[in-house]
């Protein structure tokens, strides 16, 4: 099971949920978002988490800026969370030695369905996350399960399965059992304020993560 702990603006908080656990940490790069950071802040974020994996959050950036990024920050993982297509997706993946993941926000069995033509065959990742107007992300709407669950024996092997949206530490464990993801993802359920991580919190979300996914 991996966890990655996103939407991360400080140094501190982001070698705090590595000595926790988690696998991946994530920065926002979405300009005018609530947690976005430019990249000389993400930098310093992604720069003290050791060996964790290292995620940028874009959202129908230019692909210019989106490979400079993942070159200047030395991504492991290009999450893309906005409306790119999949010759885009399939573009990024090729012009670095990253991952790409898709963010998407189906509200019907159908939508995911689509997603999953869309972008299986392109993305290394899918990430499903819940849908919201008021954002593409970190906002901790839910996804309604039942959605993934009906097609989670349809998701190719190879294809990362990632889960965001509401999740916390009273509700990933019960996540990990009904969706069986590769990754779970967090940042809203395990912030004492907006940019501030709460160790307390980060340290039961992995914890909670970690011991559902060992049954």
């Amino acid at each position: 099971m991996n966890v990655k702990i996103c939407g991360l603006c400080r140094a501190e908080d982001a070698a705090q949920a590595v000595s926790a656990g988690a696998t991946h940490v994530g920065v926002v790069l979405v300009p005018g978002s609530r947690r976005a950071q430019t990249l000389e802040q993400a930098r310093a974020v992604l720069d003290s988490a050791g060996q964790a994996k290292r995620v940028g959050v874009f959202a129908d950036a230019a692909p210019d800026a989106v490979r400079l990024a993942g070159e200047s920050l030395r991504l492991d993982v290009l999450q893309l969370h906005g409306v790119e297509s999949p010759d885009r997706v399939a573009d990024l993946g090729g012009a670095g030695p990253w991952e790409v993941w898709k963010g998407v926000r189906p509200r019907s069995v159908a939508e995911l369905e689509e997603a999953l033509r869309l972008y299986g065959p392109v993305a290394d990742g899918l990430l499903v996350d819940g849908f919201s107007d008021t954002g593409a992300g970190g906002v901790g709407a839910r996804f309604p399960w039942e959605v993934l669950e009906a097609v989670r024996d349809r998701v190719p092997p190879d294809l990362v399965l990632g889960v965001a949206g509401g999740l916390g530490p009273d509700s990933v464990a019960d996540a990990v059992r009904r969706l069986k993801p590769d990754l779970v993802d967090v940042s809203s359920g395990v912030e004492a304020e907006l940019c501030r991580k709460d160790p307390v919190k980060v340290a039961a979300f992995v914890a909670a993560a970690l011991a559902a996914a060992s049954y």
